[in-house]
């Protein structure tokens, strides 16, 4: 089934960002009533250019309750993205700060309880399943990571991606926790390596195409370079939102993720090649953090549940998010700081 959106009051949390800022231009053009809230600490105001003579947009920080609750009021539904997070670099060296997000996670979650919203649409992630599964040894394996394989109650199933992924983990933990005593409707959503435009240098696409822009050479990939991700376009992600939100109100968690397996140092290499940079030597440096060895997605339940999959190939998002990217850097800034902005959030 698909969700009528139209004049329907939704939240958008974290709607300035990468993500959200899309998912705030679907809702609009949907009809939807849309209320922003943002503290733009990562969050980009010129994201909802689109957007912004069409929103209710509310600057606050969710840690703080009050906002939480003033966000929430008179809302049908919430699409909660908002979250202390970043590319890599910045999750493996920001660990105090990313735990943060079981305080915002626990705010927002009291407070759309306390104003009766109706639907609660949590942005989890792939970092909630156990590294374990995600190793180069084929025997230890999963190539298809399916919903079942991470839960906190049954054994061998919760050995998250570090402290990013046990929070999202526990937030999935904690809404199935509202529905199981209050009756709270939602979903949990686990996002798969999402690129496209709008997104920043801290994220693998990004940093690729920025080091391809500046003509680095020796062009530097962290980590082996045969670590692989399902790269799903921004537009895939922002549908599979929607779709789950109008299909599951039982609060389990469902895949949004594309089954078209890419090794890092391909996207890396694809990127140089449409650019046109060539560059005399690859150096893939393995004291940069790299993450798990194999992360993808099986999609089974996203087409038995939402009747749906991403449709954008690698390919085909990629020359899109390139054609953005060109569109808006400042080749010569990024000269001088793009090594701090891969670690920035």
């Amino acid at each position: 089934m698909q969700y009528d959106f139209h004049n329907k009051n939704v939240l958008v949390t974290g709607g300035a960002s990468f993500i959200g800022s899309h998912l705030t231009d679907a809702l609009v053009s949907k009809g939807a009533h849309v209320r922003v809230v943002d503290d733009f600490s990562s969050g980009e105001r010129s994201n909802l250019d689109q957007s912004i003579e069409e929103i209710e947009l509310i600057e606050g920080d969710l840690r703080d309750y009050d906002v939480c609750v003033q966000s929430t009021k008179s809302i049908d539904i919430v699409f909660h993205l908002a979250n202390i997070h970043g590319g890599r670099g910045f999750i493996e060296t920001h660990p105090a700060e990313i735990s943060q997000n079981l305080v915002i996670d626990g705010n927002m979650l009291r407070a759309s309880l306390k104003n009766n919203i109706k639907h609660f649409c949590y942005t989890s992630s792939a970092c909630v399943y156990p590294t374990n599964l995600q190793v180069a040894d084929k025997s230890q394996q999963e190539r298809f990571l399916s919903e079942e394989m991470a839960d906190p109650f049954v054994k061998n199933a919760a050995r998250a991606d570090g402290e990013y992924g046990w929070a999202k983990l526990m937030g999935e933990m904690a809404l199935a926790a509202y529905g199981k005593q209050f009756g709270m409707q939602g979903v949990s959503c686990r996002l798969f390596t999402v690129y496209g435009p709008r997104e920043n240098e801290s994220h693998a696409i990004i940093a690729f195409i920025a080091k391809a822009l500046i003509k680095q050479d020796p062009y530097e990939i962290w980590g082996t370079g045969k670590q692989d991700r399902n790269f799903t376009y921004v537009a895939d992600v922002v549908e599979g939102l929607l779709r789950a939100a109008g299909s599951i109100s039982d609060c389990r968690a469902v895949n949004i993720g594309t089954d078209e397996i890419i090794e890092i140092g391909k996207a890396a290499k694809t990127v140089c090649e449409i650019i046109g940079h060539e560059p005399s030597k690859f150096f893939f440096d393995t004291t940069k953090p790299e993450g798990v060895h194999a992360r993808a997605a099986s999609i089974r339940n996203q087409i038995d549940w939402l009747n749906w999959q991403p449709t954008t190939p690698f390919n085909e998002g990629i020359r899109e998010t390139i054609e953005w990217y060109q569109g808006h850097a400042d080749i010569e800034q990024l000269k001088e700081n793009l090594e701090v902005k891969l670690f920035e959030r």
